[in-house]
C-alpha cells in the first residue's frame, strides 16, 4: 500500500525521498527491518498471551532427553510468523502483483489449516490433532489452486533468450540506459506462456514439463496442465511436510527456512532483473522481483521469531507456523522456476520426510514378511535419530543449520556451475 501512496506523491507532489519506494532493493529491506520489529516486539507480548490463556504444548512421552521440560511451553506461535510476513508485505509490496497475491494466498490457506490443527490439539485436547486426510486435502486445495493460476493466468509469462549473437557490445562501452537496451534485445520482446523450468548444474538447463506428455500427440502442450497441476501439488505437499516434520527441536524448523529463504531472495533477485539474468545466463521471469519484497519479509520474521524460539523455547511455532512455511517455500519455488533446486536447497527437509517414509515402510515390510517390525532408525523423523544416539538438542540444531547453509552456498553456485 506505501508503494502506490509513494508512487502517487512523488508523481504528483516531488516529494523528497518517495522515489525510492520505486527501487525493490529499499523496499525489501524495509521489509525486513518491520517484519523482524513486528516477531520480536509484538511477539513477546503474543507469548505472554498465550501464557496467561494456557495455550501451551502437550507433549506425548517419547522416551527423549529433556522432553517432558516442554511441557507446557506456548504453542501457536506461528501467529507471530505469519503475522510478521503479512504485514509488512501488505505495506511495501506491490499487491496487486499476482505473485505476490498467490504467495498471500498459499500464507493464509496454509496458515488456517495449521491453526485448525493446533486449536483441536490444544483447545480439544486431541493429541492427533487435525486428521492427516484433511491436512492432505489442504496441501491439494493449495496446489490445485497455485498450479491452475501459474498455468493459465496471462500475466504469468517468461522471455525466452535468443540465440547469441556473432558480435556481442561490451558492457563497458554502453551508458547505463544502452546497456539495459541491449539485455532486451537478448531476449524474445513478447513474453510467452511457457511451463519450463531450470535444472541445476546443466549446460543447457531448462527442461519443459510439457514434452513428459508428448505421446499424446503433435498438440500436445495444450494439455501441459495435466502434468503441471499434480507436480505443484506433489511438490507443495512434500514441503509442507518436511517443513512440519522438521519443526521437533528448538529453532531448527526456524533457522533452516531463514536460510533457504535468504537463497530463494537472491535467485528471485537475479530471475527478475534482465541485467542479471542476460549476465548469468538464466531464464528472465517478468515481475518476479517483486517477490524480494515477500521472501525478505518471511527472513525478518523467522530471525525475529528464533529469538524466542532457540533452545530453550519460550514458544513454538505449531502447525500454524510449520505448514505455512514449507508451503510458502516450495510455491516461491515454484514460481521463480527453481523447484528442481529443493532437493539441495531443501535437503533438510526431504532428508526428515524421507526417513519417516524409509521407517515406516520398513517396519510394515519386515512385519509382514517376519511378524515383527524392524526399524531403521532409532526413531523418525531423522532429528529424534540424532537424540536417541545420545546428542545434545542444540549441537543437533547447530549441525543441521551447518548443513542447511552449506547447501545454500552450492544452490547459489549452480547460478555459474553450468
Amino acid at each position: 500500500m506505501l508503494y502506490y501512496l509513494f508512487t502517487f506523491l512523488d508523481k504528483a507532489y516531488n516529494v523528497p525521498g518517495a522515489g525510492l519506494f520505486q527501487f525493490i532493493s529499499f523496499r525489501a529491506a524495509m521489509a525486513t527491518i518491520f517484519s523482524l520489529f513486528i516477531s520480536l516486539v509484538y511477539g513477546k507480548r503474543i507469548i505472554n498471551y498465550l501464557r496467561t490463556k494456557q495455550i501451551g504444548e502437550t507433549v506425548r512421552e517419547l522416551g527423549l532427553e529433556g522432553q517432558m521440560a516442554k511441557t507446557g511451553t506456548p504453542t501457536m506461535g506461528g501467529l507471530i510468523i505469519l503475522g510478521a510476513i503479512l504485514i509488512p508485505t501488505l505495506l511495501f509490496a506491490k499487491i496487486m502483483n499476482i505473485y505476490i497475491l498467490l504467495m498471500l494466498f498459499v500464507t493464509v490457506w496454509l496458515g488456517l489449516i495449521g491453526f485448525l490443527d493446533d486449536y483441536i490439539k490444544v483447545f480439544r485436547k486431541n493429541k492427533e490433532g487435525l486428521a492427516g486426510r484433511f491436512k492432505i486435502m489442504g496441501q491439494v486445495v493449495a496446489g490445485l489452486v497455485i498450479g491452475s493460476v501459474l498455468y493459465f493466468h496471462p500475466g504469468i509469462v517468461i522471455r525466452e533468450r535468443l540465440p547469441q549473437r556473432k558480435t556481442e557490445v561490451k558492457a563497458g562501452q554502453l551508458t547505463a540506459f544502452e546497456q539495459i537496451k541491449d539485455h532486451n534485445k537478448k531476449f524474445k520482446t513478447t513474453p510467452v506462456k511457457s511451463t519450463k523450468t531450470t535444472i541445476p548444474f546443466l549446460k543447457n538447463n531448462e527442461f519443459d514439463y510439457a514434452v513428459l506428455i508428448k505421446w499424446i500427440g503433435h498438440d500436445y502442450r495444450k494439455f501441459a496442465w495435466l502434468i503441471f497441476i499434480p507436480i505443484v501439488i506433489l511438490i507443495i505437499t512434500a514441503i509442507s511436510n518436511g517443513a512440519n516434520l522438521t519443526d521437533g527441536m528448538d529453532g531448527l524448523a526456524t533457522g533452516t527456512s531463514a536460510v533457504i529463504a535468504i537463497t530463494l531472495g537472491l535467485l528471485a533477485w537475479v530471475s527478475g532483473n534482465i541485467v542479471f539474468a542476460d549476465y548469468l545466463n538464466i531464464m528472465y521471469i517478468p515481475n518476479t522481483g517483486e517477490l524480494v519484497v515477500f521472501i525478505f519479509a518471511l527472513v525478518g520474521a523467522c530471525v525475529g521469531f528464533l529469538w524466542y524460539n532457540s533452545y530453550p523455547a519460550q514458544v513454538f511455532m505449531g502447525d500454524t507456523g510449520s505448514l505455512a512455511l514449507g508451503g510458502i517455500i516450495a510455491t516461491f519455488a515454484i514460481m521463480i522456476r527453481k523447484e528442481l533446486l529443493i532437493p539441495v536447497l531443501c535437503g533438510i527437509f526431504i532428508a526428515e520426510n524421507l526417513s519417516v517414509v524409509i521407517q515406516v515402510t520398513y517396519f510394515k515390510y519386515t512385519k509382514k514378511r517376519t511378524g515383527e517390525g524392524k526399524r531403521v532408525f532409532l526413531m523418525a523423523p531423522l532429528h529424534h535419530h540424532y537424540q536417541k544416539k545420545g546428542y545434545p538438542e542444540p549441537k543437533i540444531v547447530m549441525r543441521f543449520l551447518i548443513i542447511g547453509i552449506a547447501l545454500a552456498i552450492i544452490s547459489i553456485v549452480t547460478l555459474k556451475i553450468r
